[in-house]
């Protein structure tokens, strides 16, 4: 006999419904250009600072709350772009979210620089968990997962990494699923590190302005990067179908 699901109580809904208002409230401040304070906050949605305590906390507890929520939304939307290719080109969906992410990080530079510049590193054990929950890694990852699948590309021995490297592949601590992974076979998550590291590098550069404009309107260093990544993926063979691919969707993005 199937266990029934408890009813959500009209206090439940009402906090759940508080809680996306807090998310919507912050994101039109975000996207304003003002400041995101919890007074700020509070203020727009007619509460006093006293009263959002109740919900958030401290500021950075507001900070992870939004965060989390426009990185969800976020990669649902670049999910929905990629979908118009089938579950077994993975590639094709790599490089449609790729250019959508870029496309979110420039058209809403502060929803950007809140989910992507919000400290962890220092953080408490707590917090360093949020890491490993970010929706747009998990999904990445996953794309990541399935072209080595499909295409079996090389990876680093264990034995050949670094010993900082080679722990933190072991154990690690990025949105990514790993469990699937056997331990000795745990250097494609290098590959996972340094791939994410190369698209948030340049799509970073760009959203906050600290490279040739002309370079940015144009998408070529964006451009360079994602097909610099096409040989280690093991996608050489397919270049000319993902360029074609890559230079659509940056068309799209573009209108």
């Amino acid at each position: 006999m199937a266990h029934l699901r408890a009813p959500v109580t009209r206090r439940e809904r009402q906090r759940e419904a508080t809680y996306d208002e807090i998310v919507q409230v912050a994101c039109a401040l975000l996207d304003e250009g003002a400041d995101l304070s919890l007074r700020a906050v509070a203020g727009r949605m007619g509460m006093t600072a006293p009263a959002l305590y109740r919900y958030v906390a401290s500021y950075q507890q507001l900070v992870d709350l939004v965060a989390f929520e426009l990185d969800k939304a976020a990669t649902a939307e670049w999910e929905q772009a990629a979908a118009r290719f089938p579950d077994d080109d993975p590639a094709a969906r790599l490089v449609v979210a790729c250019v959508r992410f870029r496309h979110w990080a420039l058209s809403r530079p502060h929803q950007f620089a809140l989910v992507f510049a919000n400290p962890i590193a220092e953080a408490d054990s707590e917090r360093r968990e949020l890491l490993t929950l970010s929706t747009s890694g998990h999904y990445f990852t996953d794309l990541l997962w399935n072209i080595w699948e499909k295409h079996r590309f090389p990876y680093p021995r264990l034995d050949d990494l670094d010993p900082v490297i080679r722990e933190a592949v072991l154990e690690p601590l990025i949105p990514a699923k790993a469990e699937h992974i056997a331990p000795s076979e745990r250097g494609l998550l290098w590959i996972y590190m340094r791939a994410w590291s190369a698209l948030y590098g340049v799509v970073t550069l760009e959203s906050t302005g600290h490279c040739d404009p002309r370079v940015i309107a144009s998408g070529q260093l964006f451009r360079a990067v994602v097909l610099e990544w096409l040989a280690p993926l093991g996608l050489e063979d397919e270049r000319a179908r993902l360029t074609a691919i890559l230079d659509d969707e940056l068309a799209r993005t573009r209108d």
